[in-house]
């Protein structure tokens, strides 16, 4: 639904904006390294070049700066650093707007294990629920100063395509740019069909297109208003990161941001020393010892099943606290017929089974009450899905949730109607 005025619950309607079309994105402010960048053995051998690396270093410079100042002092270098593999993350001044937390941090969550004080393992709190937004990730090819290419599904999730800027496109004379509103415009690359395909990619065969993502979070004790980031390359990093969201969230009703329980536990982001296999150029199967950043949830299991239950039915007695002091509850004196006299018999439909069902409603239960807003079914679990997980229907207290967000718009049913239609469209 295009342009919708939603209704905020309790609030005046949101307008649609210039500005406020697109989807959410979570603002950064600081990145940790997974790792270092070194000289590679020819940049070695090039005199000066080791002075140049050393004095960035020792003046806590990023390594992007780094390696342009070794480029501008040396111009036959063209890719003077490479990564290296290392058990602790790093955190440098130059890649922090403020750069007092990265002392902060060190301070904090530092360890001196023999090399000085370093970055090791350290906790973080998600600021969404949606694994894929706080691990945004994509396979993308890379120009000097931008992104030349990037894998972009489709929006029903189906086909995976190849995207790339679109060419600025110039006025009648053919010799000025029309100013673009909104950023650089889109669209599919052409001579591939737009369709992403690595295995007969020519850029990803040539090591040219990689998968690249980045972890979003906050850090328990340590002030920023924007979310901190951590960059990786690594498949494995990911994909277990995947399981332990989904884990986590199957036991939460599909939540994974804030704390984890009453205790204020959180996830870890550490590094173990795995054997990492891969193909190398002859074909064979090979495993290569590699330090691998790990997703970490230490959490007892048990105590976080029981607040989450006794979370979920605080909710469920505030809500209908909230529903009698407000006099929400059922009326007799509805009009005889009339679309306002109808949509109060409805809400206090919903109302009065609200007010008697069990603790952990039924998937019946919740869909009934859906139909009874009118809204379909269909459109209700794929809005649901986006918003609790996958998992919410046979989760009780994935369904508890959904339960008390009907509750919620028992008296606005095109409020909440508008509000699936955005979240689906």
């Amino acid at each position: 639904m295009a342009n919708a005025i939603v209704t905020v619950q309790g609030g005046q309607p949101a307008l649609p904006t210039l500005l406020g079309q697109g989807p959410a994105r979570i603002p950064t402010g600081g990145k940790i390294r997974p790792g270092i960048m070194v000289l590679t053995k020819k940049a070695a051998e090039v005199p000066g070049a080791k002075t140049i690396y050393l004095e960035g270093v020792a003046d806590g410079q990023s390594f992007e700066q780094i390696e342009k100042a070794l480029k501008e002092a040396l111009p036959q270098l063209k890719s003077p650093l490479v990564p290296r593999n290392v058990p602790w993350f790093t955190v440098r001044p130059q890649d922090f707007p403020n750069p007092e937390v990265v002392q902060q941090i060190l301070d904090a969550y530092g360890e001196d294990r023999g090399k000085g004080r370093r970055l090791y393992r350290f906790p973080v709190v998600f600021p969404a629920d949606h694994w894929q937004s706080v691990m945004p990730h994509e396979l993308a090819a890379w120009g000097a100063h931008d992104k030349r290419f990037w894998s972009q599904y489709s929006p029903d999730g189906q086909t995976r395509h190849c995207m790339c800027h679109a060419p600025i496109p110039m006025d009648h004379t053919g010799r000025r740019t029309i100013r673009i509103f909104g950023g650089r415009k889109t669209m599919l690359r052409e001579d591939n069909g737009g369709i992403c395909d690595p295995e007969s990619c020519r850029d990803y065969q040539a090591r040219q297109c990689n998968l690249t993502g980045r972890f979003l979070f906050f850090i328990p004790g340590i002030r920023t208003i924007n979310a901190l980031e951590l960059p990786t390359t690594s498949f494995y990093a990911m994909s277990n990161a995947i399981q332990r969201f989904q884990a986590i969230g199957h036991m939460r009703g599909g939540r994974i941001s804030g704390f984890l329980g009453r205790s204020r536990e959180t996830f870890f982001l550490t590094k173990v020393l795995r054997d990492v296999p891969h193909i190398d150029e002859t074909g064979r199967a090979v495993r290569v010892p590699q330090w691998i950043i790990e997703l970490e949830a230490p959490i007892d299991v048990t105590a976080l099943l029981r607040d989450d239950e006794d979370q979920e039915t605080a909710i469920m007695q505030a809500s209908l606290a909230e529903q009698v002091l407000e006099g929400a509850a059922p009326r007799d004196d509805v009009g005889d017929g009339s679309a306002a006299g109808a949509g109060s018999q409805a809400a206090s439909a919903v109302q009065e089974e609200a007010l008697m069902r069990p603790g952990h409603p039924t998937l019946e239960q919740v869909l009934h009450c859906v139909e009874a807003m009118g809204i379909d079914r269909e459109r209700f679990q794929s809005y649901a899905e986006g918003r609790w997980g996958r998992g919410w229907k046979i989760n009780p207290h994935g369904r508890g949730r959904a339960w008390d967000e009907l509750e919620r718009y028992a008296n606005d049913f095109d409020g909440y109607a508008d509000k699936i239609d955005c979240a689906v469209a």
